[in-house]
């Protein structure tokens, strides 16, 4: 680990509320040392005197004024001062508390290290594991933590490595069995039984340990005596572990969401790659819904209609418009029965095509062809290969005789024209196919080429939502409102004497700018609510349970839409949900978002399709925040804090 200044660990300890606790036994020869060491790292140091017969008690007096001092005249034994030490600390209004020996053992420079677990880990007791293949250590010390090792395995189902380490960070609000606790060296192994139990999360991390030579060793451990009161404890917590322990797992795992906890990877993963809005149940029965209803019709009612009147009877233009008017009829019901979505039009009425026109519009899904035949009977299509030969609809889209751009312009501008003498507008996707993104991309020209053959005034449709609601690649319906907007129809007199490439740029600018008018107002919280949501079902009961609850916040809507910042740091900003919604809605911001939490972290960094202003941070000492400016710092709930910054807002979202 990158060396961190000692301030900088002073203040992270500060900020998270993490003392240290030494007890200490008749080990004045090398407690002014670990005192001195530890107090270059902590501001808060407490050492209990368990009882100390030596010198302890005038060292300690020396430090008096920089730490706190809890004494008692008879010795108690480890866990005695260790239950001594975590009462005090509880009072004093600590989460943490690192428990570090005052013999010499434990070398203070870890001190970051286990700082560092715990900040990233929170709520989780660390463990410091000691590399004690290549130490002095006695035979008897060796099968005690060895036995120890094998009990606890035996107790809780979980392996560690070092269950007689004293190094540790001990969660003070998550501290089970203190009441109960016994005196002796084996309160530390009951801690871990405990904490195992309760759902504690125990994590290990590498430590260094210096042993003196055994001759200039302080023990206290009495192998006849403390063997056989380990002996008691370990049936006693086999008993336990029947008892109380499998139990209480079960009930903390239940109440801490942690069943379901995987990811259900057939809904947020598609051959290996995760999905943009996972697959939810909700979407499934919507689209299949929707897929039903439009086989039933073009399958059982419209192709066999379609063969029926093309194989009996004359082909006359009454026949061609009653089919128009039933696909604009269908249309209509299509438009007003998706399942999860409200569509809205305006800025077109009837007269628009009374005579003929060309109509061009920005595309964005399947979905728009039904959006648009809805408006009047007498519009066709140009279409791609794809939709002309379809098993499902391609017969009726030939008899209604919309034309495949793959035939070429010499081939089509007679139909086209035959088509203009009989009042039916053309419509045109200058796109040419729909994008990913909903960006509206280049246009071609030959559309206005076709319009400008024909004599056809233009007339623009702007629509929103509509890739959204039925995304690329992606084709469960989604929750989300449709708007199709007219714009004013452009003269072909006032379009004569303009280039064709002109032509589709101005097209494409005038779309564009009234899309990007209507995003600014659809495009807000509510909007995005459902695609945030979509992003994290199915990745765990817990990560699910927390998105409902950001999303469903009061006045979410409101703080988030109103925003002005062309910079925003987002501290404790948890899996990312707050973070992701805030990014989505405000696109010209850059959002920096901090988390302490690596578990939090990765699953926000994991997730798909951020927005390119979305900048997940993982933050360990804070300063990490100060090098990134910005006109606004949020934060959300949590232990982050920021120096030397404009003020902060509070928001009270458990993230």
């Amino acid at each position: 680990m990158r060396e961190i200044a000692k301030d900088t660990i002073k203040e992270a300890m500060q900020s998270h509320s993490i003392c240290v606790l030494i007890p200490t036994y008749n080990n004045a020869g090398t407690l002014a040392h670990v005192l001195t060491d530890v107090l270059k790292y902590s501001s808060n140091v407490i050492v209990v005197n368990d009882g100390s017969t030596d010198e302890t008690s005038s060292i300690l007096d020396s430090f008096s004024d920089k730490i706190h001092i809890v004494s008692y005249p008879a010795n108690k034994g480890k866990g005695g001062a260790l239950k001594a030490g975590f009462n005090y600390a509880i009072s004093k209004g600590f989460e943490y508390a690192i428990t570090i020996d005052s013999d010499g053992q434990h070398y203070v420079s870890d001190l970051p290290l286990m700082i560092k677990t715990v900040i990233e880990n929170p709520q989780s007791l660390i463990v410091g594991e000691r590399d004690l293949s290549n130490v002095d250590i006695n035979g008897k010390s060796s099968f005690a933590n060895k036995f120890s090792n094998f009990w606890f395995t035996v107790q809780t189902g979980k392996r560690l490595k070092d269950t007689q380490t004293g190094y540790r960070v001990y969660p003070l609000k998550h501290l089970h069995g203190l009441s109960i606790l016994t005196n002796r060296y084996e309160a530390e192994l009951e801690l871990l039984v405990f904490a195992a139990w309760n759902g504690v999360k125990i994590i290990s991390v590498p430590i260094h340990v210096y042993y003196p030579p055994q001759s200039e060793r302080v023990s206290h451990f009495k192998p006849a005596l403390d063997f056989t009161r380990i002996s008691i404890l370990n049936t006693i917590l086999c008993f336990g572990a029947i008892l109380y322990g499998i139990p209480a797992r079960i009930w903390s795992k239940f109440k801490d969401k942690r069943f379901f906890s995987k990811e259900s990877t057939w809904f947020t993963k598609k051959k290996g790659q995760r999905r943009d809005a996972s697959l939810t149940l909700e979407r499934i029965i919507r689209s299949t819904y929707g897929l039903v209803f439009f086989l039933f019709w073009s399958c059982l009612v419209f192709t066999p209609y379609v063969v029926f009147i093309h194989n009996f009877g004359r082909n006359s233009e009454k026949k061609k418009l009653r089919l128009h008017k039933m696909l604009q009829w269908i249309s209509q019901k299509i438009v007003r029965l998706l399942p999860g979505t409200n569509i809205t039009i305006e800025g077109i009425g009837e007269t628009d095509f009374e005579e003929p026109k060309l109509i061009v519009c920005n595309h964005q899904s399947h979905i728009d062809l039904p959006v648009i035949m809805s408006l009047h009977p007498k519009i066709v299509f140009l279409t791609n290969d794809w939709v002309w030969h379809n098993a499902f609809f391609g017969k009726i889209v030939q008899e209604a005789e919309f034309l495949p751009v793959s035939a070429g312009i010499e081939e089509i501008l007679p139909k086209l024209e035959n088509l203009k003498s009989r009042g039916y507008s053309l419509v045109i996707f200058p796109e040419g196919t729909h994008s990913e993104d909903d960006n509206i991309q280049r246009f071609h020209q030959g559309a206005f080429f076709l319009a400008q053959k024909l004599g056809l005034d233009i007339k623009p449709l702007v629509l929103h939502g509509a890739g959204y609601y039925l995304r690329k690649h992606d084709a469960p319906f989604r929750r989300g409102d449709i708007d199709l907007k007219g714009l004013p129809i452009i003269s072909q007199n006032d379009l004569s004497e303009i280039p064709l490439r002109k032509q589709a740029s101005y097209l494409r600018k005038l779309i564009r700018d009234e899309y990007a008018k209507i995003a600014s107002v659809k495009e807000n919280a509510e909007y995005y609510k459902s695609l945030v949501l979509y992003k994290y079902a199915y990745r765990g009961w817990k990560i699910v349970s927390t998105c409902k609850n950001v999303l469903s916040f009061d006045g979410l809507s409101s703080f988030i839409d109103n925003n002005n910042a062309q910079a925003v740091r987002i501290l404790n900003s948890g899996y990312g949900i707050f973070a992701l919604l805030y990014a989505l809605v405000n696109k010209g911001t850059e959002v920096y978002a901090f988390e302490e939490d690596l578990n939090k972290h990765d699953i926000a960094v994991n997730t798909a399709n951020l927005p390119k202003n979305l900048h997940f941070v993982h933050s360990v000492w804070g300063n990490e925040v100060e090098t990134v400016s910005s006109d606004k710092t949020i934060s959300l709930q949590g232990a982050m804090a920021v120096s030397n910054s404009s003020p902060v807002i509070q928001i009270p979202i458990n993230s």
